[in-house]
């Protein structure tokens, strides 16, 4: 069987996200630069599918690292309502987009910068109409993807709102370990995650959970394996879980937790244990001490930043879900009714 498109493009993340970090550095300090001397109050993001789980992740970087507040503006309030709020003057509104070419985000953007928002775009295709509108560019650097799964398109986003993050904050530390990125995530993609397959393979339903920096990635996660496998996957955080989501939970039902590697961890232990009180099977990625208990317990890189270790989680994740997809027999590069570049209105 001919390797999918899927796969290949997760394959190629690494390489891209070193080249992408070098290449992009003197351009972002240019443009950091213009949008810290307008002093916002905040940051909005504007974004759909994949890209707003990189929104959410920049919404947790950015207020942890920056100190400054993260908005999520719903491109319908612009494209629909056409009332995007004049507060937004001077703000900069970050436009996540692999296409730059779906038309509710170009509508949304044009409100937003009608009213004063300094838009931003961070785009794989710099030749798009988003690009065009923007009033900075920030080029993923992915080449073309072509599976409708995005992979390498998403991992870009993530490095470029990190480099972002660390070149605003004066971030050494993090600026360090974004120079060797795609020695990380190569590691991180050549993984065994392979225990979980089985298990995956038969779910109809998980539940898929994360926290802080990996509450995105749990989002991105389920979302794949809804698109590329078929399964009734829904992400929440593992504080949330106790909050309602966990009574869901029966004898033998599959829980898949991406496991941070920072303050969010706190607490992540004692969830586990307490999904296996309930006879849940759970399959845990992290740091050995935070994935005890778990039935599955699936390696990640140590000692990595964790930032890095984040996007590192989902790259390993990437190869795992193209695994399930392939097993339930389906097109992990086609999913049925879906297609690159979502006409949502």
């Amino acid at each position: 069987m001919p390797e999918s498109l899927m796969l290949s493009e997760a394959r190629e993340a690494a390489a891209i996200a070193s080249r992408q970090i070098a290449s992009n550095r003197d351009e972002i300090m240019r443009i950091v630069a213009a949008l810290k001397a307008l002093d916002p109050p905040f940051i909005a993001t504007l974004a759909r599918g994949s890209s707003d789980h990189a929104a959410s992740f920049a919404k947790v970087l950015f207020e942890t690292r920056l100190g400054l507040p993260v908005v999520s503006h719903a491109p319908s309030t612009g494209s629909l309502y056409g009332v995007t709020s004049p507060k937004f003057a001077r703000v900069p509104l970050l436009a996540l987009s692999q296409s730059g070419r779906s038309p509710d985000l170009l509508t949304a953007a044009a409100d937003a910068k009608r009213v004063g928002a300094i838009v931003v775009a961070i785009v794989n295709d710099t030749a798009s109409p988003l690009a065009a509108l923007a009033d900075h560019v920030i080029p993923l650097g992915a080449g073309p993807e072509r599976s409708v799964a995005a992979t390498k398109s998403f991992i870009a986003t993530l490095t470029a709102l990190a480099q972002i993050a660390a070149i605003w904050g004066g971030d050494a530390i993090l600026d360090q370990a974004l120079d060797s990125v795609g020695d990380a995530l190569a590691a991180s993609f050549a993984l065994d995650w392979s225990a979980a397959l089985p298990v995956l393979s038969d779910a109809q339903s998980l539940l898929v959970l994360g926290r802080g920096l990996t509450l995105p990635i749990a989002g991105e996660a389920a979302l794949k394996l809804k698109e590329t496998a078929a399964i009734h996957a829904e992400a929440f955080s593992i504080a949330e879980v106790a909050h309602g989501p966990m009574t869901l939970i029966n004898e033998g039902d599959p829980v898949f937790l991406f496991c941070p590697e920072d303050a969010a961890r706190e607490g992540t232990a004692a969830r586990i244990r307490a999904f296996k009180e309930r006879g849940a099977f759970v399959i845990a990625a992290g740091d050995a001490a935070d994935t005890e208990g778990a039935a599955i317990r699936l390696p990640i890189v140590a000692h990595a930043h964790p930032v890095i270790g984040a996007i590192g989680q989902v790259a390993s994740f990437y190869r795992l879900a193209e695994g399930v997809a392939r097993a339930r027999g389906r097109d992990p590069d086609h999913p049925p009714y879906l297609s690159k570049v979502t006409s949502t209105l």
